[in-house]
Formats: structure tokens, C-alpha cells, sequence
């Protein structure tokens, strides 16, 4: 099969946007303390993330907890957190159907034209996830810089940009890429296949000249 270079590019990448997707979604510094004053000792750090709140106190201890209720958290919380799971699921089943159109697996067949489909699949699917996991990151970090420029907002409330949305950018830079080298691999596979089996070209039908020619019968008479 030709182009399996891209293929096995775009599913590494694939897994490893998966596993940032992941590592996003369960990271708490999301939204990180921001520190504004001209006080150089720091004595505590707090962390805010999808699913739980750390604090980080004179470097030594961490103390970190799950949000009791969920009703009571803001809605772009909620929004993001669904934003995510859809995103991890999404990522599963994409790498999955593209292990499955992978050339040594043999559970869909020998089929070219099959596994071209099933990996193109794959990467339309680490597109999207890379959408869904764009979307919440950058709204969070949109407002985190309207609060931080926001004068009525107390400077103890004002947070800054966590390591978690910027590798939920990488992440998704690497599934745009991991995605990209998918589709193209399909793009490729089927112009290979297009250019070994050219459709048939159409025949104008020809009318026929010729005329009918009769040839009168000969009839024998008999005479008696």
C-alpha cells in the first residue's frame, strides 16, 4: 500500500493528541493565581481547573478538591466539561477506526479501498476533536484576559493563563496535523486507484451507412 508512511504519521500523532486531550481535561491549572503586587514572596498558589481546585501553599503542600456540587458551577464550567468528555470520546473511537484501517489488520478485509475510507474517517474524526478541544480552551482563556483587564474585578480574584490550555493548544495543533496526514492519505490512496482503473472512454455510436439491400427472390414456375 502506498503512502504507509502517512498513515502510521498520522496515527502516532493521533494517539498522542488523544492522550493531551486527556491530559487537558484532567489537569487542574486551568486557571492560575495571578500575581500583580510588587510582594516577591509568594507563600500560596491557587490552581483552578474542570473538576477540582488545588492550593499550592509555600511550595511544600498541595491540597486539592473535587467541586461538591454540579449544578452550582458556572456555566461556561459546565460547557467546557462536556466540551472535553465529547472530545476524549471522539479521540477513542477515531483511533480506534483507524487501527482498524491500518494495512496488517486484517478484521475488515484486504480491501484497499476499504481501509482508505476507514483512515480517512479517522481523520476527519481528530479534526473534530481538535474543534472540540479549541473551543473550550480558547473561550477560557478569553475570559481570563477580559478579567485580568477588567478594573472593577479585585486584583485577589484576577487569574492568569494555566499550563493546561496551552497544551490544550498544542494538542490541538497535533490532532489538526495528525487529521490532515489521514485525509490526505485517502485523497492519495483514491487518485492512485483512479489512475490505475481510468473509467472507459464513451464511444460515439455509429450509424449504419450501409443500405439494406434487397435481393428479389427467384420463383419457379412450373408449367404444365
Amino acid at each position: 500500500m502506498a503512502f504507509y508512511p502517512l498513515q502510521i504519521a498520522g496515527l502516532v500523532l493521533g494517539f498522542f493528541g488523544m492522550v493531551g486531550t486527556v491530559g487537558t481535561t484532567l489537569l487542574p491549572q486551568w486557571r492560575v493565581s495571578a500575581f500583580i503586587g510588587s510582594n516577591i514572596i509568594i507563600f500560596e498558589r491557587i490552581w483552578e481547573g474542570l473538576w477540582m481546585n488545588c492550593i499550592q501553599q509555600a511550595r511544600v503542600t498541595l491540597q486539592c478538591k473535587f467541586y461538591n456540587s454540579i449544578l452550582a458551577l458556572p456555566p461556561v464550567l459546565e460547557a467546557a466539561r462536556a466540551l472535553m468528555c465529547v472530545a476524549i470520546a471522539l479521540s477513542l473511537v477515531a483511533l480506534i477506526i483507524g487501527i482498524c484501517g491500518m494495512k496488517q489488520i486484517q478484521c475488515t478485509g484486504s480491501s484497499e479501498r476499504v481501509k482508505a475510507y476507514l483512515l480517512g474517517t479517522s481523520g476527519v474524526l481528530f479534526i473534530l476533536t481538535g474543534i472540540f478541544v479549541l473551543i473550550p480552551v480558547s473561550w477560557t482563556a478569553n475570559i481570563i484576559i477580559r478579567d485580568f483587564y477588567d478594573p472593577t474585578i479585585h486584583a485577589g480574584q484576577k487569574r492568569e493563563l494555566g499550563g493546561a490550555l496551552f497544551l490544550g493548544w498544542a494538542t490541538t495543533a497535533v490532532l489538526f496535523i495528525g487529521g490532515g496526514l489521514l485525509c490526505g492519505y485517502c485523497c492519495c490512496n483514491r487518485k492512485k486507484q483512479w489512475r490505475r482503473y481510468p473509467a472507459p472512454p464513451y464511444r460515439v455510436p455509429q450509424k449504419d451507412n450501409q443500405r439494406n439491400v434487397t435481393v428479389p427472390r427467384k420463383t419457379s414456375t412450373s408449367y404444365v
